[in-house]
């Protein structure tokens, strides 16, 4: 029988990250339920987690952004041109209920549409998320109030994907879960979650960045390849990804990820393909044919030029932007004294796409507030940048109603819109700016200054390096602090597998 001294010792599990500890915003906040968590106050006993507490919370926020959307839900949808931009509600949901055919029981993707649109101009998934609420909207009454139904109806299905993108980002960091209040009480995410059906491409991404997490490689890219199939920007992570396995010689996991999104991708389209061509291809046709439009920096140069350029220059001059940007990230990948964390690339790229593309909808800032979670857990960051979302929300709004107001130009000039898309412009590249910040100088990045490597990472979190140019080549300034000045808020880290007697620091495991 063993002695006591031969059992092994269980190991003590790292105690979660407290952000009114390391954050002063969230510190100052907390004063509004009673001040920062003390010493003495009872943890891990209740049924309030931090999962339950986030979730609730974001089914509140979202509650307020339907009941902001009340004025249009009454009659601003239906009468007036200008007065569902005017009370800033206006949402595609309503209006596509019978312009794609959903009213009539058209089948997307088959039937042909005889308004402005031949065919539905949506990804399959997302024409399925759609086609699934039609199905669940009564067939009697007035067309005003089946397309209130519509709306209500696609708005529940929407809250449940926001309290599942909640979940999943809070999940995500094991140490950090309050980190996911930053989706949670978004205001940019409250303001547009009913504009659109982006929400289900969200959803499925914040899915799949947990499943990497937790190195489910092929859950991960199932997951991917589905949320690719409800919006073209979640395949964008896959670029990241490769970058950083690259740099980290996780080659078999990546294939097992890229295998599992090429697979769900298919098998989503596929049938739509095969049996409805001329239909699958309309969201792919469009986004190419699509002109330069509302958000973008491009619409800005458009309307200031004596002679714009056309669509084809534009798709062109965009390529090659984020091409450029692309190229960027990837020497930042390979040149980064650590190597950047999953979600930090993953945020620069998408931010990429929305900085370089020829159109910005207002819902778009929904693929960057979990990235942004992620990648910058930091109260004000967060905060300035949702302060520029919110006035380009605005902006639109009041652009649109000056420019359908008539003789009356009530709202936002030309001139007023332009500072809008500025402010929004500006705010994302600062966003960047301090992720790009944080990967040069990992001491700054509010994740590993509390002890952590790449939580998002999977497989990639406290891997050593294979593969590095320039200054990564030779030992990282920035790799650990120095021995006996611990950064404030948590230990020195130690990155890789080496024996710990030869770290100045250590990381969690």
């Amino acid at each position: 029988m063993p002695s006591a001294e031969m059992m092994p010792t269980s190991v003590q599990q790292p105690e979660a990250v407290r952000p009114t500890r390391e954050d002063e915003v969230a510190a100052a906040g907390s004063e509004l339920l009673g001040g920062p968590m003390g010493l003495r106050a009872l943890r891990g006993a209740s049924w309030w987690t931090p999962v339950r507490v986030i979730a609730l919370v974001m089914l509140g926020m979202f509650a307020l952004g339907m009941v902001q959307k009340f004025p249009c839900y009454d009659g601003a949808w239906f009468f007036g041109a200008s007065s569902q931009y005017t009370h800033a509600c206006y949402s595609d949901v309503p209006h596509l209920y019978q312009g794609r055919g959903f009213a009539d029981g058209l089948v997307p993707y088959f039937d042909r549409l005889s308004g402005d649109m031949d065919y539905l101009e949506y990804p399959v998934l997302t024409g399925v998320f759609m086609e699934a609420a039609s199905w669940l909207t009564p067939g009697g009454g007035t067309m005003q109030h089946r397309e209130q139904v519509y709306w209500l109806v696609n708005a529940g299905m929407l809250m449940v994907c926001a309290a599942f993108v909640a979940v999943c980002v809070t999940r995500t960091h094991r140490r950090r879960p309050w980190d996911g209040l930053l989706v949670a009480l978004a205001p940019a995410l409250a303001l547009t979650a009913t504009i659109n059906w982006d929400l289900l491409a969200v959803a499925l991404t914040a899915g799949a960045m947990l499943m990497w997490a937790r190195e489910r490689s092929l859950a991960f890219g199932v997951l991917l390849g589905l949320a690719t199939a409800a919006k073209l920007y979640p395949a964008l992570l896959l670029g990241p990804l490769l970058l950083l396995c690259w740099r980290a010689g996780a080659w078999r996991q990546y294939r097992i990820a890229v295998t599992g999104a090429a697979v769900a991708w298919l098998a989503v389209n596929l049938p739509v393909l095969l049996l409805a061509p001329e239909g699958w291809a309309k969201f792919y046709t469009f986004s190419q044919e699509r002109g330069v439009d509302f958000g973008s920096f491009w619409l800005i140069l458009s309307q200031r030029m004596s002679s714009p350029l056309g669509t084809d220059t534009v798709n062109t001059l965009a390529m090659v932007l984020m091409a450029a940007a692309c190229a960027g990230i990837a020497a930042l990948t390979f040149t980064a004294p650590r190597r950047p964390r999953f979600a930090q690339l993953a945020l620069l790229v998408v931010a990429a796409f929305i900085l370089t593309n020829k159109v910005y909808s207002p819902q778009y800032v929904l693929w960057l507030i979990p990235l942004a979670a992620l990648a910058r857990p930091r109260w004000r960051d967060f905060l300035i940048w949702q302060a520029c979302e919110t006035a380009y929300f605005l902006g639109i709004w009041m652009y649109l109603a000056y420019t359908t107001s008539g003789d009356k130009h009530r709202g936002l000039p030309t001139d007023g819109y332009h500072l809008a898309i500025a402010v929004h412009l500006l705010g994302t590249l600062y966003l960047c700016a301090v992720v790009v910040r944080d990967v040069l100088l990992p001491e700054r990045d509010p994740v590993r200054r509390s002890g952590d490597d790449d939580p998002s990472g999977g497989v990639l979190d406290g891997a050593e390096d294979v593969f590095v140019l320039g200054q990564a080549a030779h030992p990282p300034r920035h790799a650990a602090h120095a021995a006996g000045a611990p950064p404030v808020g948590g230990p020195s880290v130690h990155w890789g597998n080496n024996p710990p007697e030869a770290a100045e620091g250590h990381r969690w495991e």
